[in-house]
């Protein structure tokens, strides 16, 4: 897109860098056996969280599901915040009461991620109804997998949103897969979520999910007229995890084969860290000693962080029961 300036690329290409050796690092904890929460890792689909918050203001709002680490970071948590949290410590975001599923910032908009299928669609529609009423000029997003389309709380959350003209902005990660069930065996051969959505009169795109680019310029064409009172939108955002679903492991070091490992290399081919950093270099922007420098950066930031988290104290037991 001609109207991304060259500060806006590294900006785009550090986040995502960020998030995604946060996560990869994580990974490795987890491994050890240092966090005792179910962890949804959201490696490889960096782009639609950066591509969607890149184009929010402080005042909007974000609600997600189980694999929101992304989400998170990309609006703005800290990661201090995220680390401290998955190892149960009182300076986690949620003050370690939450874990990986559970993540709560107010102060940056992000008002919580759950596991329950396709909540996040019906909260983000009940806080753009509260915008609407108060006239805030603001606006709620929910994240969510293609697997809340099998809810009817979605659609009833479509529905009413484009009812009442609501201005949220319904954003699915459909990476083909809910938990171990391929899309193909839990839909009709044909099916267009987009189409269904047009049904309800909202107004909806398929986008490429691993180009920044792409899900930044869906965003910036549609949200002023969502913000001013056009509606809802639905971006569908094309992707795919690489790891396991819930946990640090690659599918086919378990001997899982509902999602061979040439399917994973195919989509690890497009990774949107490396299309990021690709676009930097080909257009004229940075060269590679640029990209590993920041990568190193980031790494030691990250590294830092995980000892900080570690050193940090635990919640102290006499507030088990606040905020109950």
């Amino acid at each position: 897109m001609s109207d991304i300036t060259a500060d806006m690329r590294v900006s785009q290409y550090k986040e995502l860098l960020r998030i995604r050796r946060t996560e990869e690092i994580l990974a490795e904890e987890y491994r050890k056996g240092t966090m005792r929460t179910p962890t949804h890792f959201g490696i490889g689909q960096e782009a639609v969280a950066v591509g969607v918050c890149g184009g929010l203001n402080l005042g909007d709002v974000v609600y997600t599901h189980h694999r929101s680490h992304t989400h998170y970071l990309a609006k703005g948590g800290s990661p201090f915040g995220l680390i401290a949290e998955l190892l149960g410590r009182e300076g986690g975001c949620s003050r370690g009461r939450g874990g990986s599923v559970h993540l709560v910032d107010r102060s940056v908009g992000f008002l919580g991620s759950s596991p329950v299928l396709g909540h996040s669609l019906a909260l983000a529609t009940g806080s753009a109804l509260a915008f609407k009423m108060d006239n805030k000029p603001s606006i709620a997003v929910a994240f969510f997998g293609e697997g809340a389309f099998d809810e009817g709380s979605a659609w009833e959350s479509l529905n009413y949103a484009a009812t009442w003209k609501l201005p949220v902005m319904f954003v699915c990660e459909n990476n083909l897969y809910a938990t171990e069930s391929p899309l193909s065996v839990r839909q009709p051969e044909g099916t267009s979520f987009c189409e269904r959505a047009n049904a309800f009169k909202v107004k909806s795109q398929r986008v490429d999910g691993n180009d920044v680019d792409a899900v930044f310029g869906s965003v910036k064409s549609t949200i002023d007229a969502c913000r001013s009172g056009a509606g809802p939108v639905l971006l569908e955002c094309m992707t795919y995890r690489w790891r396991e679903h819930v946990g640090p492991l690659w599918d086919y070091e378990a001997n899982r084969t509902f999602r061979p490992k040439a399917e994973l290399e195919s989509w690890m081919e497009k990774c949107p860290v490396k299309r990021s950093g690709g676009k930097l270099i080909s257009m004229g922007i940075s060269q590679q000693s640029d990209l590993d420098s920041w990568r190193a950066d980031i790494n030691d930031e990250i590294e830092n962080i995980l000892q900080n988290a570690y050193d940090s104290p635990w919640p102290d037991p006499s507030t088990l029961f606040e905020n109950i």
